[in-house]
């Protein structure tokens, strides 16, 4: 068999190929031995307008370079005297009121790129706006743990696998529903495809063992996902689904520390009012959910959840009722044991702009070496390939 026919045959072998690397060496998943934090990350896809989100309505110029596009005061969830969340964030106002939610302002990087698929590399690496690397920040933290520790340190709620996730050596695992996934790797014709010519092609023979270990994989996820079922109500959606099935893994103690997950569509160049509130209202009640969900487990001082996009919008809205790529942006942080919350910095200035751009104050690698050291227990120094002064939310 031609390892392209296979490859077409089986309909499997890009998951294969993102088996973490201690399967293929043999290793069988176990009992859970995880230990210590979980971090979930959340990337809002598209350039989240930050300026709809974490609002300033105490500042005038927001609402003279918006006319038709700005939340009117009486509708902002007031924080302070200058900034509110907008009103379909409503389900996470408690979780501030109670010191669980914690805001960054003008997150970003020098140099900045408002390309989508750039900017989206920059946060996934890690890396400078002159530099492309081929590995993520996450890929590098799997990297540097002891090997054959853990059977799935990272999983990521997809059918495909972000460059966050993939190291050098080792890789986070790509899941989009444990039962299609097993369901798909236990097709007999695949094994037995591939078991006719394990020993005519060495291609088609590492493919084998490959989906042997992926398969391996594939029962080890099903039976964890079979242990604890959500009373909770989530949204309707794939975005609630996926947070349902991140807090049966987590409260089932599968053996992982890294979940990532991500909600698209907030490219809003046009009619975005409406386009934005339903974004995030599906963010804000799947969260809100979600963080029941743990806390009804005894579970949510384990977990953080940071929610990023590769950029924010532009100050000023366009001719379409929307906002065009722009750089600074708001991060979210969401957690039962942050040491600081709420809004944890000054916001951005609206009047001291670049070209019409908000200005970044927070490098976004401080805020990854503060969870790998203080929250995954990791050097973030040499994931992160330099030295960033950690912040102080943890």
């Amino acid at each position: 068999m031609k390892r392209r026919s296979f490859i077409q045959t089986s309909g499997l072998a890009s998951a294969a190929m993102l088996t973490p690397a201690f399967l293929r060496a043999g290793v069988r998943p176990a009992a859970s031995s995880r230990q210590g934090k979980i971090l979930v990350v959340i990337q809002l896809s598209g350039g989240n307008d930050g300026l709809n989100t974490i609002i300033p309505y105490g500042d005038d110029i927001y609402y003279s370079q918006r006319p038709t596009l700005s939340i009117p005061p009486a509708e902002v969830l007031t924080l302070n005297d200058y900034q509110g969340l907008h009103p379909a964030l409503a389900p996470l106002r408690e979780l501030y009121d109670l010191g669980q939610l914690a805001v960054l302002n003008g997150v970003g990087y020098p140099e900045p790129d408002r390309s989508h698929f750039r900017s989206m590399d920059i946060w996934q690496t890690g890396s400078g706006s002159r530099q492309n690397w081929s590995t993520g920040w996450l890929g590098r933290y799997l990297d540097h743990l002891p090997r054959n520790q853990h059977a799935y340190h990272a999983i990521e709620v997809d059918d495909g696998l972000s460059l966050a996730m993939k190291g050098a050596e080792q890789r986070g695992f790509a899941m989009g529903d444990p039962n299609r996934l097993r369901r798909a790797v236990r097709n007999p014709l695949l094994p037995e495809s591939a078991h006719a010519q394990v020993h005519q092609q060495h291609t088609v023979s590492y493919l084998y063992e490959t989906l042997t270990r992926t398969s391996e994989a594939a029962d080890y996820l099903y039976e964890k996902s079979r242990i604890y079922r959500s009373r909770q109500p989530y949204p309707p959606g794939n975005f609630g689904r996926d947070l349902k099935q991140v807090a049966e893994l987590i409260t089932a103690d599968t053996d992982t520390q890294v979940y990532y997950l991500s909600l698209t569509g907030f490219d809003t160049h046009a009619r975005q009012l409406g386009m934005h509130q339903r974004l995030l209202d599906q963010y804000a009640k799947g969260v809100s959910a979600f963080v029941k969900d743990l806390k009804q487990n005894r579970l949510f001082e384990d977990v953080i959840i940071m929610t990023f996009s590769e950029f924010g919008r532009r100050l000023a809205q366009n001719g379409s009722g929307g906002t065009d790529h722009g750089t600074a942006n708001n991060v979210t942080l969401i957690g039962g044991d942050l040491k600081r919350a709420g809004l944890l910095n000054a916001p951005s200035s609206l009047s001291h702009l670049d070209r019409g751009d908000l200005i970044f104050d927070v490098d976004f690698r401080r805020l990854y070496a503060t969870l790998l050291n203080r929250w995954l227990d990791a050097p973030a120094d040499q994931i992160l390939m330099n030295n960033f002064e950690p912040l102080d939310f943890i």
